[in-house]
């Protein structure tokens, strides 16, 4: 098998859907026993320093009329559980932090589409 450089996995990730990302992170905690995502919060100060402004976070100001459409775009876009993400759509508060500007806005469209009120910090 060939080996693939850092950068032809980032791109094949980057075209991946979120809950596809979820399931490769699963497998990654079982197969290696590591949670890759403590490695991801440890490395997204550094990260963000580095790329400034080039980052953005989703924050969800209201989840409107249509709030179980919009809890079920929270849940696929985080992979939180039904209480969890009702939580978020009941209180609002950040969906998704230190993402590119691409993802961002793809997220916000989704949401926005569910009948959200969404805005990008």
């Amino acid at each position: 098998m060939a080996k693939l450089s850092t950068s032809e996995i980032i791109d094949a990730i980057k075209e991946m859907k979120i809950l596809e990302v979820k399931e490769l992170v699963d497998a990654m905690k079982e197969t290696f026993g590591v949670d890759p995502s403590a490695v991801a919060v440890a490395a997204a100060p550094v990260a963000q320093e580095e790329e400034g402004s080039s980052t953005k976070t989703v924050v969800l100001k209201d989840a409107g009329a249509s709030k179980i459409q919009v809890i079920k775009v929270i849940r696929e876009i985080t992979g939180l559980g039904l209480v969890e993400a009702k939580g978020v759509a009941d209180n609002g508060g950040n969906i998704k932090e230190n993402i590119s500007v691409d993802e961002a806005n793809e997220i916000k469209a989704k949401l926005e589409e569910a009948g959200a009120t969404v805005e990008l910090a």
